[in-house]
């Protein structure tokens, strides 16, 4: 891998591994639905009129229920989700489950007819259960919800890329990603209204709304996209067991979150076990690198796997946070 590879690399790894802490910042100054109607909003504001054409309108008409679908699961639900544990959850702990997703996508993708799963991926589940529990064993009680609301994050990042795959295959990752954008700004246009902050929040939120927004959506679909030209997806994907690792050093450095043995061990577990559940095989056909996450996703012939990112797809990582 060359320098420019190597560059957009380190940039996705961290591009994609602090909107956690991002989150965190801004959770603390709007609602749960201005914090992700600016986020998609901004995305959409960049994305969109580099992707619109009348390839893109046709698109639109010929596959709206699946890009409502893969932007309900990637998007819309998950966003919500994933902002309103955070209310609740330190940044770091977020994205350490949130790298459960492609243990999540491979029994997802097992149980709708995707590839079996041998000795080494049903360890891999295995180890990567058990660091989720390791991770959340000591929080449940009082924050139990939270912590079942970023799982559900996980399983949507899981869902989002099967779509994908089987759906939408044939669509250019631009302009889905463009139009899924605007699909959430328009839903989460009222609920943003009716919760609008009656005061302007600190400039520290108003920082962090708009590197969610500009940065860690717009930017950073742009730079996958360069980098899965540069590298090819199925290198482009490694990048997504770094993000957990950078989620976790962010929250600490930056909020001042603890740093414990059961966060260190449960991240040991969680990536070990996702590289040997999403492990390819040795012989037979690969599996799909799809993913995002959002993040998210697995199991298509090498010819129609899309080079999208913002989810996991079967047999691939995680999803755009």
């Amino acid at each position: 891998m060359g320098s420019r590879g190597w560059t957009l690399f380190v940039a996705m790894s961290v591009i994609w591994g602090i909107p956690y802490l991002l989150i965190k910042i801004a959770v603390e100054g709007v609602s749960v639905p201005v914090l992700v109607f600016i986020r998609v909003a901004l995305g959409a504001a960049v994305l969109l009129p580099l992707a619109l054409s009348r390839r893109t309108v046709a698109m639109v008409r010929s596959h709206w229920p699946a890009l409502l679908a893969f932007s309900f699961f990637e998007i819309i639900a998950a966003w919500w989700l994933l902002s309103d544990a955070e209310r609740h959850l330190t940044s770091s702990m977020t994205g350490l489950l949130i790298a459960a997703s492609p243990i999540i996508a491979a029994v997802l993708d097992r149980c709708t007819g995707g590839e079996r799963l041998g000795p080494k991926r049903i360890a891999g589940l295995a180890v990567g259960i058990g660091g989720v529990a390791v991770l959340a064993g000591p929080h449940i009680g009082g924050t139990t919800w939270p912590i079942v609301e970023v799982l559900l994050v996980a399983t949507c990042y899981a869902i989002a890329p099967l779509i994908a795959a089987r759906r939408l295959a044939d669509v250019p990752t631009l302009p889905m990603t463009a139009v899924c954008l605007t699909f959430a700004a328009l839903v989460y246009a009222a609920p943003a209204v009716a919760t609008w902050p009656r005061q302007m929040p600190e400039t520290r939120v108003l920082v962090a709304l708009a590197v969610l927004g500009v940065v860690c959506t717009a930017a950073a679909f742009l730079l996958f996209f360069a980098l899965i030209r540069e590298v090819g997806a199925p290198r482009a994907l490694v990048f997504t067991y770094i993000n957990p690792a950078v989620a976790l050093l962010a929250g600490v450095v930056v909020l001042a979150e603890p740093l414990t043995v059961g966060n260190v061990a449960a991240l040991a577990l969680i990536l070990a076990g996702s590289v040997l559940a999403t492990r390819r095989p040795t012989s037979g056909p690969p599996d799909g690198d799809h993913r995002h996450r959002g993040p998210g996703p697995k199991s298509l012939p090498r010819k129609r796997r899309p080079a999208y990112r913002r989810g996991v797809v079967p047999g691939s990582r995680r999803s755009a946070p």
